[in-house]
C-alpha cells in the first residue's frame, strides 16, 4: 500500500482546516449582516412611522399626498391609515383598500406599536416588514401601517453570498497552495537530515545530521539526534575497546595453554614432565575460566545495571565470611586478617555479589600489599562504608583516577599477575547497588546504601 506522502497530508489536513475557518467565516458574515439589515429595516420602519404620525395628524395632509416625497419610496415604501373596523381610511398607491393587518394584529397594534412580516402587499408581490403604530387623533383609534419590502435586504444577502461562493474556492486553493509550499520548506530540513543520516555508518564515526538554525522544534530534534548519535558512538568506541583489551587479555593464557599442550603431546619424556605440562595448562585453564566470567560480568554492566538479589545483610557477618574464605591464604603468606565491624550494622544488597567485590579487594592486598591486612565496616550516615585496606605502599595518586577502569595496572610491567578487571568488578557491583567505590593509598572501600536494622534481628 502506498502511503501518501507527509507533505502532501500535511497540505490538506491545513486546507480542511481552511475550509472550515472559511466555513464558518462565511456563515457568521452572513448571519451578521441579516442581522444588521434587519434591524436596518426596523429602525427605518420606526423614523417613518414618527414622521408620517406627525404629518397624518395636520388638517387636510394625506398619506397619498407624500407618496412622491421622501417619506414613501413607490416600490418600496408604503403606509396605511386603518381603524377599529378594519377599514383603511388612508392608503399610498398601489396597495388600494384593503387592509394589511387582519383584527386580531389590529389589537395587539393597538395597544403598543408591533412589527409583522407579511409574505405580500396588494401591488407588491414582495415579502414585506410592516410596523403597526396606535394613533388617536380627535379622539378616535387608529393604527397607522408602515411597511417596506425585504428586497433590498434579500438581495443584500444574495450578493454576498454570491461572493462568498466565488471567492472562498479561491482562498481555499490560494491557501493550500500556500500550505503545501509551507509544508515543502519545513520538510526540506529534514529531508536533508534524512539524507546524511542514510550515509551515516559505524565506518564513518564523527559525522553529524545538519542541524537548521530556526530556533524550532526541527533544531531541537537535529541537537537530540546528534546527541544520541554521540552516545551510540561512545557506545560503540567502548564496546570496541572491550573486544580489543579481551582479545589481549584471552591471547596470552590461550598461548599458555597451548604450548603447555604441545609440551605434554609432544616432548613430555615420563609420566612426572607430562603431569607437569598437565597441571600448569589445568592452572591456565582456570585462569581462562575466571577471565571468561569476569568479562560477562563486565559487559552485561556497561549502563551500571546487573541482575541483583537485594535483601539487608549483616556489615559483619559479611566481612567474617571473607575472612573465612582467604583466611589459608593469609596462613600461607603469614600474614594476618582481622575484620573490625560494630554490631547492628546493616546493609541493602546482593550477598554474594558484595562477596564477590571483597574478595577482589582482599584479593589484591594479599597479592600488592604487606603484613597485615584490615577489613572493616563503617556507618556514614544512610551508607555503609567497607574497607579493605593494608600495611603497602597502595596504589600511586597518580593511578587512583584510572584505579577502576578495565584491564588498567598500576604497574604494567606486571600483566601476567592478572587482568586488570578485579578492580572494574568491584566499581560495577558497588554502582549496580546505587554506590561507588573509592581508593587512596592502600585503602580501597566501597560506599554502600543502608539496610532495615529490623529486618535482619528479626532473621537471628
Amino acid at each position: 500500500m502506498t502511503r501518501v506522502p507527509i507533505r502532501v497530508r500535511v497540505a490538506a489536513a491545513f486546507a480542511v482546516a481552511m475550509a472550515l475557518v472559511l466555513l464558518g467565516t462565511g456563515v457568521f458574515l452572513y448571519g451578521r449582516l441579516g442581522h444588521d439589515l434587519a434591524g436596518a429595516l426596523d429602525q427605518d420602519l420606526r423614523l417613518r412611522a414618527q414622521d408620517l404620525s406627525a404629518l397624518v395628524r395636520e388638517p387636510g395632509r394625506t398619506l397619498a399626498a407624500t407618496a412622491q416625497g421622501r417619506l414613501v419610496e413607490r416600490g418600496e415604501s408604503f403606509a396605511q391609515l386603518v381603524d377599529g373596523d378594519g377599514r383603511v381610511l388612508d392608503a399610498t398607491p398601489p396597495i388600494g383598500a384593503h387592509a394589511l393587518i387582519d383584527a386580531a394584529q389590529w389589537q395587539a397594534a393597538a395597544r403598543t406599536a408591533r412589527f409583522f412580516d407579511v409574505p405580500g402587499v396588494p401591488g407588491l408581490d414582495e415579502p414585506a416588514r410592516l410596523l403597526a403604530t396606535p394613533l388617536a387623533p380627535d379622539g378616535r383609534r387608529l393604527v397607522l401601517v408602515v411597511g417596506a419590502t425585504r428586497e433590498n435586504r434579500a438581495e443584500a444577502l444574495r450578493s454576498l453570498r454570491t461572493e462568498l461562493l466565488v471567492a472562498g474556492p479561491v482562498a481555499l486553493v490560494l491557501a493550500t497552495a500556500l500550505g503545501f509550499a509551507l509544508a515543502g520548506t519545513g520538510l526540506r530540513a529534514v529531508e536533508t537530515m534524512r539524507r546524511r543520516a542514510a550515509e551515516i555508518s559505524a565506518d564513518r564515526p564523527g559525522r553529524r545530521l545538519p542541524v537548521p538554525a530556526t530556533g524550532d522544534e526541527l533544531e531541537r530534534l537535529g541537537a537530540t539526534l546528534n546527541a544520541m548519535l554521540a552516545r551510540l558512538e561512545a557506545a560503540l568506541e567502548r564496546e570496541r575497546g572491550f573486544v580489543a583489551d579481551a582479545g589481549h587479555e584471552l591471547r596470552t593464557p590461550l598461548a599458555l595453554l597451548r604450548a603447555e599442550l604441545d609440551f605434554a603431546l609432544h616432548h613430555a619424556e615420563d609420566d612426572a614432565e607430562l603431569r607437569a605440562a598437565l597441571r600448569e595448562a589445568s592452572q591456565e585453564t582456570d585462569r581462562l575460566v575466571q577471565l571468561a566470567s569476569d568479562l560477562l560480568l563486565l559487559a552485561g554492566t556497561q549502563d551500571g545495571w546487573l541482575a541483583l538479589r537485594l535483601d539487608d545483610v549483616a556489615a559483619r557477618e559479611l566481612l567474617e565470611s571473607a575472612r573465612t574464605r582467604f583466611a589459608w591464604r593469609a596462613e600461607q603468606d603469614g600474614r594476618a586478617l582481622a575484620v573490625l565491624a560494630p554490631g547492628g550494622l546493616v546493609l541493602r544488597g546482593d550477598r554474594l555479589r558484595l562477596e564477590q567485590a571483597l574478595g577482589n579487594l582482599v584479593d589484591n592486598a594479599l597479592r600488592h600489599g604487606d603484613d597485615r591486612i584490615v577489613i572493616e565496616a563503617r556507618a556514614a550516615d544512610d551508607r555503609v562504608e567497607l574497607h579493605v585496606r593494608d600495611d603497602g605502599p597502595g596504589l600511586a595518586a597518580e593511578f587512583v583516577p584510572r584505579a577502576f577502569q578495565r584491564f588498567t595496572r598500576a604497574d604494567p610491567s606486571h600483566a601476567g599477575e592478572g587482568a586488570g578487571l578485579g578492580l572494574a568488578i568491584v566499581d560495577a557491583i558497588a554502582r549496580a547497588h546505587g554506590g561507588v567505590a573509592r581508593a587512596a593509598g592502600a585503602d580501597v572501600w566501597l560506599e554502600l546504601p543502608a539496610g532495615d536494622r529490623s529486618a535482619v534481628a528479626a532473621r537471628l
